[in-house]
């Protein structure tokens, strides 16, 4: 399917035809806003302070922004809790560590931090399910590749569904096995489906090379991307790291609430999963981190020294004032729903990203990212008359480290999902065992009652 080409076939009064179709929807879609004030409706599912509506119970992470004194929320640090360990304790807990990731999964899904020989059993079970077929690779990735790998992604999940011979079994224990077939598989179709887009698309050389038992998820994925397959000790530790802070962030964002959603109608693991993915692709959630890089693109290229914090200033309240970059009078990688004083993710892989850009001599950029970090939090909120605090979101720092590690742009959101894998499994699961409702919120009908009219009759 063509877009372009069927708009070029269609005759001058089809296309007029079209347009007017166009202006229908566009006249006929337009909602008043003064009434969702009007009705009280929790648009987005956020109260009139921007609070999510509470729609859920969960045990498997807790988010915080706020402490409690005299009755009062007060702005904090933020802290993450996954099945109710603290995230800053699991980054510590895994110095020195290969599989930080693998580690974090299992604690989502089975709710405690593994033994030694659990974890070397599930990174077993993992490792000889870290495989696709010679059959699956050419059919299905190799044709008709996309410039974006999380259609791919979708494409391949679903496709997925037709290699399960019990597919629709929503058993606790068959959804286990799908679910750890899946975040075993996610990296190699990622990889892979980069790389034949690359090929086919852009007449890159084609390279598919197989994982290797012996390592970790962030290893394996350096080496299949990689033409010589070579990465340091540093890289797939900040890799790690990256994958556990981005494995789950609680059932309300908009991904994992997706997979609540589909899930609690019965369907099948593979079509869960493919909403969810469906869901990060948008810009306004996965897709963010591209958005901090395409800014400070930007950025670099219109400010002249990255240490004149002056000119950095000016240049950035021009962004806020949408007369430049992308003219939409925001500075990505800034602010957060949820996080006031500080996003622990973000607290986490700015030190990250800092040992990365010392061994990469690239601390001049990171300089600018700390400057523009600085600067833009007190900019907005002078400029928006905030009285909370504007910290900056872990979007902010993953693209500039994913840039450093030589990670393409096409696979910052597919990393991602490879990562946030293992928080929409357990939330599915959690939904499964708890047989839940199926999830089915109102909107309230404002059109107008209408009489109806025979087609002869009408205008």
């Amino acid at each position: 399917m063509n877009n372009q080409k069927d708009m070029m076939a269609l005759s001058a009064t089809q296309t007029g035809n079209f347009n007017e179709l166009v202006n229908y929807c566009l006249i006929s879609g337009e909602i008043d806003l003064g009434l969702y004030t009007e009705y009280d409706v929790k648009r987005g599912l956020r109260d009139s302070n921007g609070k999510g509506v509470l729609t859920g119970l969960t045990e498997i992470a807790d988010v915080l922004s706020y402490r409690i004194e005299d009755g009062r929320p007060i702005p904090s640090d933020g802290q993450l809790f996954y099945q109710g360990y603290n995230v800053y304790d699991l980054i510590k807990g895994h110095k020195g560590k290969r599989y930080a990731f693998e580690e974090a999964t299992y604690l989502l899904l089975f709710g405690e931090l593994p033994s030694k020989r659990q974890l070397e059993q599930f990174i077993g079970i993992l490792s000889s399910l870290s495989e696709l077929t010679n059959q699956f690779v050419r059919d299905v990735i190799m044709k008709k590749p996309s410039a974006n790998i999380m259609n791919a992604l979708q494409k391949c999940v679903l496709t997925l569904y037709s290699y399960d011979n019990n597919p629709d079994d929503i058993s606790i224990p068959n959804v286990l096995m799908q679910s750890l077939q899946l975040i075993a598989k996610m990296p190699l179709i990622s990889v892979y489906a980069y790389h034949a887009h690359m090929h086919f698309n852009r007449e890159a050389s084609l390279i598919i090379r197989n994982p290797n038992k012996e390592m970790s998820i962030a290893e394996n994925i350096l080496q299949m991307l990689r033409p010589d397959g070579k990465f340091t000790e540093l890289e797939a530790k900040v890799l790690d790291i990256c994958l556990v802070l981005h494995a789950e962030h609680g059932g309300g964002n908009n991904s994992t609430f997706t997979n609540h959603v589909v899930t609690s109608s019965g369907t099948d693991t593979y079509s869960a999963t493919a909403a969810s993915i469906a869901s990060l692709k948008g810009p306004k959630h996965g897709g963010a981190n591209l958005k901090v890089q395409e800014m400070f693109d930007d950025i670099k290229a219109n400010v002249t020294n990255w240490e004149n914090t002056e000119e950095i200033e000016n240049y950035l309240e021009k962004i806020l004032n949408g007369e430049v970059f992308d003219h939409s009078g925001l500075i990505y990688g800034m602010g957060h729903a949820v996080y006031t004083d500080s996003d622990p993710r973000e607290v986490i892989l700015k030190k990250y990203a800092l040992h990365l850009s010392e061994a990469k001599n690239m601390t001049k950029e990171f300089n600018l990212y700390c400057s523009v970090e600085e600067i833009a939090a007190k900019l907005i909120a002078k400029k928006r008359r905030l009285f909370k605090p504007v910290c900056a979101n872990v979007d902010f720092y993953s693209g500039f480290v994913y840039t450093m590690l030589g990670i393409p742009r096409e696979l910052f959101t597919p990393i991602f999902a490879i990562s946030r894998l293992s928080g929409w499994s357990a939330h599915r699961l959690e939904e499964l065992v708890n047989h839940g409702k199926i999830i089915r919120p109102a909107y309230k009908f404002v059109g107008v009652h209408k009489e109806y009219t025979d087609i002869e009759h009408r205008s």
